[in-house]
């Protein structure tokens, strides 16, 4: 029988278990600065070891601290770095073609989506779209597709995009995905477009591209205390937008989460065989989240949606990729 996880998983845990089907790979993984989760996350499948470890953030000096860490308790894994300035379409194209420059590097195994920005105040990113869509959502599908064909030489190809349970907070917002210029904005209704964006990438790439073997999902690491919301500090307004929204999380207590847990269910997603049938799942908890239970919005499942998206997302970035 495979193994039941819940909410008191632990990313070192599911590395212990899942080690055989980590050992060998090669895993790309977005936002890994030191104190995050995709650095709690690349430190735990260290202890698995895979081939190579390929680190992508924005800030080089983040970077090292992230692969020393690595290198000091997993001396024996390689580990690479790139620079990756998601919110900047120009930026993203410039480090997928370093990518893709990497002869030593011919094929990526597993890709964690893991990169994003949580609440800010309203901005534009460099090419005029409102922050948080650039940067959790366009960023990483247009880095995705670009550095495609490395993963699909894979004999086992995983993409993994990084949601969240705030998906609930807003839809795509299809005729004002930029917020009327900042006249409409919410930071938590941005948060959750984005979040939602997350989760169709995932249904799209598992329609798309699973009949070539490809396996995507989704998920929700939980509630935790790392440097995505250290800058909110109110966090009444997020139960506010959830209290307007009749979302029964405006009236719970947050159900916190240690580093170890909240990247548990990454480690979950990218190597668990028990996901083979399931391509295209949103994930909590290191299981398939139940829309009877856990928070999974229709919106953000739609085979529907999630295409109108892809198609809104190729006009924004300005190429079309079809498969």
């Amino acid at each position: 029988m495979p193994q039941i996880y819940n909410a008191t998983a632990t990313a070192s845990g599911l590395t212990s278990d899942l080690a055989a089907h980590i050992k060998g790979k090669v895993v790309l993984t977005t936002g890994v600065s030191p104190k995050s989760l995709g650095a709690t996350f690349v430190q735990a499948i260290a202890q698995g070891q895979p081939a190579l470890l390929i680190l992508a953030a924005r800030s080089p000096s983040k970077l090292e601290q992230t692969a020393k860490a690595i290198e000091a308790a997993s001396p024996g894994v390689k580990v690479k770095s790139l620079e990756l300035a998601l919110d900047s379409l120009a930026a993203v194209r410039k480090a997928a073609e370093t990518l893709l420059s990497w002869t030593d590097v011919p094929v990526i195994d597993v890709l964690v989506n893991n990169a994003g920005i949580m609440a800010v105040e309203y901005k534009l990113s460099p090419d005029g779209f409102e922050s948080q869509f650039a940067t959790n959502h366009l960023g990483h599908f247009l880095f995705t597709n670009l550095i495609l064909n490395k993963i699909m030489v894979s004999s086992s190809p995983r993409i993994v995009n990084v949601s969240s349970d705030g998906h609930r907070l807003g839809h795509i917002r299809w005729d004002d995905y930029n917020f009327d210029g900042g006249k409409t904005y919410n930071k938590w209704t941005a948060y959750g477009q984005s979040k939602t964006a997350n989760i169709l990438f995932s249904v799209s790439l598992a329609s798309k591209l699973g009949k070539r073997g490809l396996l995507s999902y989704s998920l929700h690491p939980g509630v935790i205390g790392t440097n995505l919301g250290s800058h909110v500090g109110d966090w009444d307004s997020l139960r506010n937008a959830d209290r307007r929204l009749g979302n029964k999380e405006g009236w719970a207590d947050f159900k916190w989460k240690t580093d170890d847990q909240g990247a548990a269910t990454h480690v979950f997603a990218a190597f668990a065989p028990t996901l083979n049938d399931h391509n295209g799942a949103y994930l909590e908890n290191s299981h398939v989240a139940d829309p009877f239970v856990e928070t999974v919005k229709p919106w953000a499942t739609s085979p529907v949606e999630a295409e109108r998206l892809w198609k809104l997302t190729e006009e924004l970035v300005g190429q079309e990729f079809q498969y």
